[in-house]
């Protein structure tokens, strides 16, 4: 089993990173792991991470990348609603890493 420490907590992990308990999520547990990733999060970064949530609570599952990105064009305009945009943010497939970084499950269609 992984951890990963944030505040000296060890928080449970799969062998991708992603988080085993979903109410282990915070917003330091997220810096962590876009840090791991490579990632330095900014507002925009934030601003997404509250829309994936927002997409789990209203639907109960983790977005795959086409569906997550109409959902963006609807709350968040066409300029953003674009897979450049996600892309821009999270380079390495932005559904899957946006998911683990927000505190959700991977989503069904992720490798």
């Amino acid at each position: 089993m992984s951890a990963l420490v944030v505040n000296g907590a060890s928080i449970a992990t799969d062998p991708d990173g992603f988080l085993k308990d979903l109410t282990d999520w915070s917003p330091a547990v997220a810096e962590q792991l876009a840090t791991s990733s490579g990632i330095t999060l900014s507002e925009s970064h934030w601003q997404l991470i509250e829309l994936v949530q927002r997409y789990y609570q209203q639907f109960g599952l983790s977005p795959a990348m086409r569906p997550l990105i109409k959902y963006a064009k609807l709350e968040l305009g066409a300029d953003k609603g674009t897979s450049l945009y996600f892309l821009k943010h999270f380079p390495d497939s932005p559904a899957k890493s946006l998911s683990k970084i927000a505190g959700l499950p991977r989503p069904d269609n992720c490798l």
